[in-house]
């Protein structure tokens, strides 16, 4: 079977509607910090597909009782990964596969610059094939963004709001840039993810507390934070 896992971003969407002949089932595995316009883009692109997409979601359903769940002491984000990737998005994931007849192939909506993730689902993910439609057509983010504008779908809002990827937001894997623009445009968020640190005892931001930030802190030039798709599943623990 051809499964495309949707995330809700530009590149993914794209990514499906390339190669959609190709595609068996559509699956988005939901998390109640997206933005809400995220559900609105997805039905968009159920019009633009042709075809309906199955949403999952964990029981646990947001980030705090995610993180709370994963012991509740001592761990947020780090090189292990983050802990409501492991409860939210790849425990999901595996639980669906375990019921699916094998074998099994993955679309994913990675670009051209990101070969170097391609390679890495390769070897992380053996069971399953792997196709890359914007790669195997040798197209970039700017190439996918041009592409959805053409076909008179409004982007998600949190590209709009000035993000570079469409994740939950307060996504615990930004930096400081992204921080002190969560801080400013949610701020209730920001207020949320500091209480639950402080909590914990963990932080987001390596060796930061984000009650602690300086509000000048950190940039935001350049991609602020990586799409929350299948690179942070494979470094969840």
């Amino acid at each position: 079977m051809n499964v495309a896992w949707f995330s809700t971003g530009v590149s993914s969407a794209v990514a499906i509607k390339l190669a959609i002949d190709e595609i068996d089932q559509i699956i988005y595995t939901h998390i109640d910090d997206q933005h809400p316009d995220s559900m609105r883009f997805l039905h968009d692109c159920e019009e633009w597909f042709g075809r309906e997409i199955t949403v999952l979601q964990s029981p646990y359903k947001n980030v705090e009782t995610a993180v709370l769940m994963a012991g509740g002491k001592g761990y947020i984000n780090g090189v292990a990964g983050a802990s409501c990737t492991r409860y939210l998005k790849k425990r999901v994931r595996k639980e669906w596969e375990q019921g699916q007849a094998q074998p099994l192939t993955y679309f994913w909506g990675l670009d051209t610059g990101e070969q170097h993730r391609a390679d890495r689902l390769y070897q992380s993910m053996p069971k399953q094939a792997h196709r890359f439609p914007l790669i195997e057509r040798k197209m970039n983010k700017a190439m996918a963004h041009e592409v959805l504008r053409a076909s008179k779908i409004k982007r998600p809002a949190m590209y709009s709001l000035g993000y570079h990827n469409n994740n939950c937001v307060g996504c615990v894997k930004g930096g400081m840039g992204y921080w002190n623009k969560i801080r400013v445009d949610f701020p209730e968020v920001f207020a949320a993810r500091a209480a639950l640190e402080r909590k914990v005892g963990a932080t987001c931001i390596n060796g930061a507390y984000l009650d602690e930030l300086d509000p000048e802190a950190g940039r935001h030039a350049g991609p602020i934070v990586d799409s929350c798709g299948i690179m942070c599943e494979l470094m969840a623990i």
